[in-house]
């Protein structure tokens, strides 16, 4: 506990010093009385499939005050007229899937960031991450797992939080739960008598997962993640990992404590034994039959399919080349998973796996979404109004309607027509503040 006091007042002093160095990022300039009006060729707000022209947004403090035609919408006195031409303008997007203390495996193999990167470098690497992602048009970011980095995450969201650094929103899951044996770096392939760091906890049995979801939600986990499968046992291959007593526990424990459940799983049986103990996402579902789609239809879990990962995986470490080779067979799989899984009308959320791929980037996911049967519009709904919804905020977020808080961002064209649009952003704001002006 001692170091970790000391880990957090030495990020803080950090990030001081860095706000302090000459020819540091300005933020940028603000209205006097915090008042905007602004004026982008469409507007997309996600109530509904339709792109808007000739309308305004008027953000007042925080929040969202109109929305509307311009001849429709009174506009305050002294407001900053912000014109945003041949662009749409769109909820600021979210990515339900997101690693920020990793990075790219074509720069650094993963076991290598764990073994050989210090919690205090990969830390200092997730701050330029953050500021990235909102500066893409990702305003909210859940993040799940430090993958070896302890609680830094908490630092991470706090600094960001009391804008100390700028970033996007972040509900996170610290540590991450896996069973032993069964997450890395090892135990294959290295010494068995080698204690080696993890990526993840390690627990057996519901006495000690009962443990790690308390220590981990008493530090302030927003979703405990779990692997209900994963790479283990003799052969190593994809297996579940937790008994379906063990995952009942580990959701029953997370609930009672305000946390919400993420499960990782690719198997069939992995993603049915955790759908069956109540969690709220199922994350990859690769091998995701048809049955157990529907049965998370029935149950009204979410998938977040991070396809642009898989495509990332092909090209790292399976020869794929887009545009050159066929699709690897992953990638079919993870296609045929994402097909069956809106065909039973399963909740698809935005949910990459960035930190797989480049920070910054997290487009790439809705660009394949699309490519594997979304319209652009459902493209768009899933990172906005959707992915609002499972993380319980669409009350304030992921719609631009009066009263919610103005995560916003603009885009060149209209993504409703092609959604590669999403990656040329010209505008960001996240909850009034301007966070990337007019480009």
């Amino acid at each position: 506990m001692k170091s970790l006091v000391l880990f957090r007042a030495a990020l803080a002093a950090i990030f001081a010093l860095c706000a302090a160095i000459p020819g540091s990022a300005a933020p940028p300039s603000v209205a006097p009385n915090g008042t905007y009006v602004l004026r982008p060729a469409r507007v997309f707000t996600a109530g509904d499939a339709a792109v808007h022209t000739g309308w305004v947004v008027v953000v007042a403090g925080e929040k969202i005050a109109a929305v509307g035609p311009a001849a429709a919408v009174q506009i305050p006195a002294g407001a900053v007229a912000i014109d945003l031409p041949d662009a749409t303008l769109l909820p600021g997007l979210m990515d339900l899937h997101s690693h920020l203390f990793l990075h790219p495996y074509d720069e650094t193999l993963w076991n290598d960031q764990v073994l050989k990167e210090p919690v205090e470098y990969r830390t200092i690497a997730a701050v330029r991450f953050a500021e990235q992602t909102v500066r893409s048009g990702f305003t909210t970011l859940r993040d799940l797992g430090t993958e070896g980095a302890g609680y830094a995450d908490l630092s991470l969201k706090r600094a960001i939080e009391e804008g100390l650094i700028p970033g996007p929103r972040l509900e996170v899951a610290t540590l991450a739960i896996v069973a032993t044996g069964c997450y890395g770096p090892g135990p294959r392939g290295f010494r068995p008598d080698l204690v080696l760091p993890k990526g993840a906890e390690e627990v057996s049995g519901t006495a000690q997962i009962l443990a790690a979801v308390r220590e981990q939600a008493g530090h302030g986990a927003d979703w405990i993640k779990v692997y209900a499968d994963y790479r283990c046992g003799p052969r190593g291959g994809q297996v579940p990992t937790f008994t379906q007593d063990e995952l009942n526990v580990l959701v029953e424990a997370a609930h009672s404590l305000g946390a919400k459940v993420a499960a990782h799983a690719q198997t069939a049986e992995g993603m049915r034994r955790a759908i069956l103990a109540g969690v709220e996402t199922i994350e990859h579902g690769y091998g995701g039959t048809e049955e157990v789609f529907e049965l998370m239809a029935a149950r009204g879990v979410a998938f977040l399919p991070t396809l642009a990962a898989d495509t990332a995986y092909a090209q790292y470490f399976d020869g794929y080349v887009p545009g050159k080779t066929p699709p690897t067979e992953g990638m079919k799989q993870a296609e045929k998973a994402f097909q069956l899984a809106k065909k039973a009308g399963v909740t698809i959320g935005c949910g990459s796996d960035v930190g797989v791929f480049a920070h910054g980037t997290s487009w790439k996911e809705l660009d394949t979404m699309v490519r594997y049967g979304m319209t652009p519009t459902e493209a768009l709904l899933s990172a906005t109004y959707v992915a609002a919804k499972i993380l319980g905020w669409q009350d304030r977020l992921g719609s631009i309607r009066p009263g919610y808080i103005a995560d916003l961002v603009a885009v060149a064209g209209d993504p409703t027509k092609e959604i590669t649009a999403v990656k040329d952003v010209r505008f960001v704001m996240k909850g009034g503040a301007v966070v990337r002006g007019v480009e």
